[in-house]
């Protein structure tokens, strides 16, 4: 269980290329609709505001040209480094933009930034999952998940109170300059064997496979429909939590705080946690384990709505076993993602499997209000806790120990 010193530091440098994507994503999507509100803008131009996640979204569709890029370490540096300036460059160039004049202009260069940060996610997940033993994948996993967190709990809460003390313009420079630094690891980062060749260089043309070929793996459907149902018992409590609370008569400044900072702390320890546990008991054993957390956290909701009384200390614990339970199924999540890529094109599909959770997310978020409309927030947290179940049994009957470690024992990535 010892971390020797080279791999601490490489889990450091991925954990700095994820909060430096993470943070100011965090900013411009919590943050810009306060700013807009403020301002009076409208709520459909407010609403326009949901095309910054396409980039997020599509970042599959040019995955396969990184991959078919990289086949070197510098030439993963190559892809990081330019992504990164042009990020922080864009950041820069916003910093001096009025956004009641020229908010149109302000959103499609913030989009544009993220598919830069979408690019360096891209080589950086496939760079990961070079540069680490099988077994250690889960703690770099917890650098991922970690640096999320962080950057949810940075960018969305911290920088909020800076902006009202310090501004648009004189915030955002910073901002632009914490990218440029959370990347200066990654200079030092090298492999053990060198810079050497750390992938075979793709002969074949481009082609559909590209991507289809994903989905044409050995098993790969149980992996898919792993990844729909996993995190879909908890994101519409999530989605619903804080109308909840206001419905409950919270203010503005509880909620924050019971889920901004609570709950967020509580997922970034539980991530940091989870890829240790992972490592110790492996991925099938993790799967079942956290599922079932994930079952216990739906049922306490169903509870806190039906039999206990909702105070601070209730809805604090119930908080934390949310928090906790999403953020230790993050990384199984990200684990087993990352066992089922085909050897050359570890950037595009793990990107694909990312994605598939996301589109899980908001359709469960986007459902979960309607759910909640027509049978209240019992009614949803029912719902949730029948999908949890759902789950744990897809997972005791579709997966078995012996393919705990990965789906596809063909495409698994072996050091």
């Amino acid at each position: 269980m010892k971390l020797n010193f080279q791999k601490g530091g490489h889990l450091f440098t991925f954990f700095s290329l994820y909060i430096a994507q993470s943070i100011p994503m965090s900013f411009f999507s919590t943050v810009l609709p306060v700013i807009m509100r403020q301002q009076n803008f409208s709520l459909e131009t407010i609403g326009m505001l949901q095309l910054l996640k396409l980039p997020w979204i599509l970042k599959f569709l040019w995955s396969p040209g990184v991959d078919r890029t990289t086949y070197r370490l510098n030439d993963y540096k190559c892809w990081i480094f330019s992504s990164e300036l042009i990020y922080a460059s864009i950041i820069l160039c916003v910093s001096f933009m009025d956004l009641a004049a020229t908010p149109y202009l302000v959103v499609g260069l913030i989009i544009l930034s993220f598919v830069a940060s979408a690019t360096q996610d891209i080589a950086t997940d496939s760079l990961a999952m070079l540069s680490f033993k099988k077994e250690d994948k889960s703690l770099v996993n917890s650098m991922q998940s970690m640096g999320s967190f962080a950057g949810a709990m940075v960018g969305g809460g911290l920088l909020l109170l800076l902006y009202n003390q310090y501004g648009w313009g004189n915030l955002l420079p910073f901002l632009a300059l914490f990218v440029i630094i959370a990347i200066i690891p990654l200079f030092f980062f090298k492999r053990k064997q060198g810079n050497e060749i750390i992938k075979a260089r793709q002969e074949e043309k481009p082609n559909a496979n590209d991507l289809l070929g994903f989905f044409k793996q050995k098993g790969i459907s149980k992996q898919i429909i792993f990844l729909f149902l996993y995190y879909a018992g908890l994101i519409g409590i999530l989605a619903m939590l804080k109308p909840m609370l206001v419905d409950y008569g919270y203010s503005i400044k509880e909620i924050g705080i019971m889920s901004g900072i609570v709950g967020t702390t509580i997922g970034c320890l539980a991530s940091f946690g989870g890829g240790f546990i992972v490592r110790k008991i492996g991925r099938h054993t993790a799967r079942i384990v956290f599922a079932i957390c994930t079952l216990l956290t739906t049922i306490y909701f169903c509870l806190l709505v039906t039999v206990l009384p909702i105070n601070i200390a209730t809805l604090h614990l119930g908080i934390s076993l949310l928090w906790g339970s999403y953020g230790i199924a993050v990384i199984v999540v990200y684990t087993t993602s990352m066992d089922c890529v085909r050897p050359g094109y570890e950037g595009t599909d793990f990107t694909i499997q990312t994605v598939i959770t996301h589109l899980s997310g908001i359709l469960m978020g986007v459902s979960s209000g309607k759910i909640a409309a027509l049978i209240t927030y019992k009614g949803l947290f029912f719902v949730e806790m029948g999908i949890a179940f759902v789950s744990l049994i897809f997972i005791l009957f579709a997966f078995k120990l012996k393919d705990s470690n990965t789906l596809n024992h063909e495409t698994r990535i072996t050091k």
